[in-house]
């Protein structure tokens, strides 16, 4: 059991010597850093979805924003989309799973917020359909998948695709990147 501990453990730093390897990723990081920031301050939000292991990601990350990072500030306009249940399961059950997102990406998304969809195979429907409903809303899509992209790649603005097929290792690099730009955005936003 110790040999697998280790082993799974490698597999983790592996996946994170990678994206430390790959320059188009870390220029990507602060690209969108800028981005968020930028959105921010010109009064914009940054939603987030995401189902599973990637909805408790993206609720985490948003309240990454929300509540505050490393420094005691202003919480700064960022959710999860899921956290809702009545919408939830009201919507799932009229309409479709399909499109919770979407649905609630029409209702409240406006041109020049961020929407960021975590799926570790690229291929969730309800994502997609919520890319697809952002973009109508000239909204800016920022996809976090593994490394295929899936369906995701062709309507992200910005893909972080993690070179991994293995869903844990794929979500654990999801959540550092994730911190990365909540610290970027965070020093930025506030000049800290």
């Amino acid at each position: 059991m110790i040999n697998k501990i280790k082993s799974i453990i490698s597999s983790g730093i592996s996946v994170k010597q990678d994206i430390l390897a790959d320059e188009h990723m870390i220029q990507q990081l602060e690209e969108v850093s800028l981005l968020i920031t930028s959105a921010f301050r010109n009064g914009k939000k940054v939603l987030f979805c995401g189902n599973g292991g990637s909805a408790a990601d993206a609720q985490h990350l948003a309240a990454e924003f929300s509540g505050r990072f490393y420094t005691d500030r202003e919480a700064l306009p960022a959710e999860a989309l899921h956290v809702n249940t009545s919408y939830l399961t009201a919507v799932a059950n009229d309409y479709s799973y399909d499109v919770v997102y979407a649905r609630l990406i029409k209702g409240i998304g406006h041109k020049g917020d961020v929407l960021i969809g975590l799926s570790t195979s690229g291929n969730s429907k309800n994502i997609i359909e919520a890319f697809k409903a952002a973009i109508e809303k000239e909204m800016i899509t920022i996809g976090f998948t593994g490394s295929t992209g899936g369906k995701m790649k062709e309507l992200s603005n910005y893909l972080f695709n993690v070179p991994s097929n293995d869903t844990p290792r794929i979500q654990e690099s999801h959540i550092m990147l994730g911190h990365i730009i909540c610290q970027l955005v965070e020093e930025q936003y506030f000049g800290t």
